[in-house]
């Protein structure tokens, strides 16, 4: 394929994009493929030989969006959504036109500054101090690695870096049980151990309790270990919860300690007033996660670090030989210094027109029917015989399982989810909660109405009783 080919395959692709988005509807929204099925339909090897794009097309078409699962579909309930709203598309098609690798100001000017005003949009919009200075990475894990390499550093006066941890007392950090899997993988990562992980004991809301927190750093210090680090939750993964940052914040500053706090899918809710009060303490923190591609409509990838003062990251991230210079270093912004890749993709013009094609005020009506659906959701169901409510909405989120009169209820439940995911009208997923097994229902998707809410419902209610009658 020649570049005077693309715009005729670039029109075939856009109305082949149309036509998806407009019938996803129809579509089951998880992939019903079994494992293999896909891989049997491709090729072994490579050709030595051009395909035409006729027939590289034609194969798309054929095979690969039946093995997908649709997460921009409207009735996908599952995980969280990672939205793609068109303008954001559209811009990464230009992104992608332009491939530019965007590590340097000077190898990419436009992209580095714009992602410096583009993060100062988002900084208002979430009413967070002025103070803070974002950077855009691919997704809430890399920026929660990036803040736990930071607080190891700033407890070590970034010594770590060249001396290693051996010869240091035993690193430990501070969470709650909520926080997502990202932080243990952070931790295993930044070489200070999943056994230094410490999961606090949480309150009958499922905040981190800050009297246990100070005591387990009391009693570490004593032990003769290195308390470095405190990671708060807004929006937990499995059901919501949220810990009370000011309070668990105010020790990290006590203790002269690093702070993190992931809000990667909550965070997004911010830009709704009604809503800040639930982070209350915020502007304590030195590094924060929020990622516009789950609620905002920025597609995949696109995660945003806000960071109260960049300079102990960048001075624990970067690494400048002399190819990498730029002459002109003290008057601009070199984003590759602030994260963990030397290369960086061109993420902001997708944040630029996106905030301009929807303002705040659609992404606000967005987000907050999205939360009254769900509210609205968890009530139908809560008249539904056999459905029992685990935990009501956070934000958009609850939780419920199938609680038959007879029978093991986590095997019900693990009964109705399947065959709700089988049944292919709706996509939810499970998790666990004191213990047991319950189904997660969160509304976020960019397209999603009411009657898709509603339709989740009727297909709740509807397979929970054949599953009842069945057991």
């Amino acid at each position: 394929m020649q570049h005077d080919e693309l715009p005729e395959w670039s029109k075939k692709a856009a109305e082949w994009a149309a036509d998806y988005h407009a019938t996803l509807r129809e579509r089951p929204v998880r992939s019903q493929s079994a494992p293999g099925e896909i891989s049997r339909q491709i090729a072994k090897s490579p050709p030595d030989s051009a395909d035409s794009m006729e027939a590289i097309f034609a194969d798309f078409q054929n095979i690969i969006p039946e093995g997908m699962t649709h997460w921009q579909h409207p009735r996908f309930f599952a995980y969280f959504s990672s939205n793609a709203a068109p303008a954001s598309m559209l811009a990464e098609q230009l992104a992608n036109a332009i491939s530019a690798q965007c590590m340097l100001w000077q190898t990419s000017p436009a992209a580095a500054e714009l992602e410096t005003v583009m993060m100062d949009w988002l900084r208002q919009a979430l009413d967070l101090p002025q103070v803070f200075r974002g950077v855009i990475h691919d997704s809430a894990t890399t920026a929660t690695l990036c803040a736990v390499l930071t607080m190891r550093e700033h407890a070590l006066k970034w010594r770590g870096l060249n001396e290693g941890l051996a010869g240091h007392p035993p690193l430990r950090i501070y969470a709650s049980a909520q926080t997502h899997c990202s932080v243990d993988k952070a931790a295993r990562l930044a070489g200070i151990g999943q056994a230094n992980l410490i999961k606090v004991d949480t309150d009958d809301d499922w905040a981190m309790r800050p009297d246990a927190l100070r005591q387990a750093i009391q009693n570490d210090r004593a032990a003769g270990m290195l308390p470095i680090g405190i990671i708060g939750c807004i929006g937990g993964t499995s059901f919501g919860a949220s810990d009370r940052l000011r309070a668990i914040l105010n020790i990290s500053k006590d203790e002269n300690m690093y702070s993190h706090v992931d809000a990667a899918w909550a965070g997004s809710a911010m830009i709704c007033p009604e809503h800040r009060h639930i982070w209350d303490g915020i502007e304590l923190a030195d590094s924060l996660v929020v990622n516009p591609h789950k609620w905002l409509g920025a597609s995949f990838d696109c995660s945003v670090q806000f960071l109260r003062d960049p300079a102990a990251q960048v001075q624990t991230l970067s690494l400048r030989p002399d190819y990498l210079k730029t002459q002109e270093e003290d008057e601009i912004t070199n984003y590759s210094d602030w994260t963990i890749p030397l290369g960086r993709r061109f993420r902001a013009l997708k944040i630029w027109f996106l905030l301009r094609a929807h303002g705040l005020d659609d992404l606000r009506n967005r987000i907050r029917n999205h939360i009254a659906w769900t509210q609205l959701a968890c009530d139908a169901l809560e008249t539904t015989p056999g459905i029992e409510i685990m935990t009501r909405p956070n934000f958009a989120l609850f939780t419920f399982r199938l609680a038959p009169h007879d029978g093991d209820a986590d095997e019900s439940t693990r009964e109705l989810l399947q065959q709700i995911n089988a049944d292919g009208r709706i996509y939810l997923t499970q998790t666990s909660h004191q213990g047991m097994f319950v189904i997660r229902l969160t509304v976020g998707q960019f397209d999603t109405t009411r009657d898709d809410v509603e339709m989740a419902v009727r297909v709740i209610r509807e397979i929970a009783a054949r599953v009842t009658k069945q057991n």
